[in-house]
């Protein structure tokens, strides 16, 4: 008889005390579908919350083995705690899913399906509606997606989620991507493996209150953009070429103007004019610039992406029995 196969699921919480206990209960449900076929393993990855989302996980820990945790020591942002769970993963299959319910639990039966039956590395889930997102978050989201394909050679699926089942050798590939200002979406595309798209209707949060503000998903986008495209840089260059050529041709004008009709007073407002816009471009173009050296700064440093003050796995739990068990030999116990 084939041995099931174990999915771990990892789930970076963040303040979520309010949710974390339903979402429990919908991906036990989930599991229940699938236990035939697969053991489960739950990864949830406290990334420094105020509230008692550590204190729910360890309860959850007491009454079942398979929810293991990890708890950073402050927070250090989703990208990193999804990378923390993507780590401490043991299962054949991992899948990344979000505490607040927006990810429904139940498509990790399709996720399964396509990734065991239909010959994929991959499943994903993409969002074919956005009910109940504010009109401005939505189209300032389709614009990225369509400045992002034109700025980056990787492919970002408008709509797409963090949401999916990976196999070990996709897995295995991601962690490989251990740059310290991550995207995540960008480093599934960029790693490649072939992915099936799930489609569902947005969800609203179960409960609490979204923790991306809109200036974090502004930020968010140009990690993004930055991290996965030069031609913001190939633009400056660019605007620069195209200065010239109008200063060149502007000074031309300015001397045949001078010798044919002289005017040696006239114009300075048009120039204050020019000034000022030049010296806007030119500071534009020093913080697109001061960007990426910003970001090669900060990988250059080689900081860890995450510290962890508390981990609270089968895994680990395992390896200090068997630290142990020699001490107890020499005490003679």
């Amino acid at each position: 008889m084939e041995k099931k196969k174990k999915i771990t699921a990892v789930i970076p919480c963040y303040n979520e005390e309010a949710v974390i206990e339903l979402f429990y209960k919908e991906i036990c449900r989930a599991a229940g579908c699938l236990a035939a076929r697969a053991d489960f393993e739950f990864m949830f990855v406290n990334d420094g919350s105020s509230d008692r989302t550590l204190e729910k996980m360890r309860a959850l820990r007491k009454k079942d083995k398979r929810v293991c945790f990890l708890s950073f020591s402050r927070n250090f942002g989703k990208e990193a705690a999804m990378y923390a769970g993507l780590e401490h993963a043991t299962g054949d299959y991992v899948a990344v899913i979000d505490a607040d319910l927006q990810h429904p639990p139940a498509l990790l039966i399709p996720m399964f399906d396509a990734v065991t039956m239909e010959g994929y590395d991959s499943a994903a889930a993409k969002r074919i509606t956005r009910t109940g997102e504010p009109k401005l978050r939505s189209f300032i989201s389709k614009g990225f997606y369509r400045v992002f394909a034109k700025l980056s050679q990787i492919e970002v699926v408008e709509g797409e989620v963090d949401y999916r089942l990976m196999s070990r050798t996709m897995v295995n590939a991601v962690l490989q991507m251990s740059e310290r200002n991550r995207f995540t979406k960008g480093i599934f595309s960029w790693v490649g493996f072939q992915t099936k798209w799930i489609p569902y209707e947005n969800v609203e949060r179960a409960a609490g209150k979204t923790k991306w503000s809109f200036w974090k998903l502004v930020k968010y986008s140009m990690e993004g953009i930055i991290g996965y495209s030069t031609m913001p840089l190939a633009l400056v260059s660019l605007i620069g070429v195209l200065f010239c050529i109008c200063a060149f041709i502007a000074i031309i004008y300015i001397v045949i103007k001078t010798i044919l009709w002289g005017d040696p007073i006239g114009g300075w407002p048009s120039l204050a004019c020019m000034i000022l816009g030049v010296s806007g471009i030119q500071l534009f173009s020093m913080g697109i610039l001061g960007q990426y050296l910003g970001k090669t700064y900060l990988e250059v440093k080689n900081r860890p992406i995450y510290v962890a003050s508390l981990v609270e796995t089968n895994e680990a739990e395992e390896a200090a029995d068997g630290e142990a068990e020699p001490q107890r030999k020499k005490q003679g116990l």
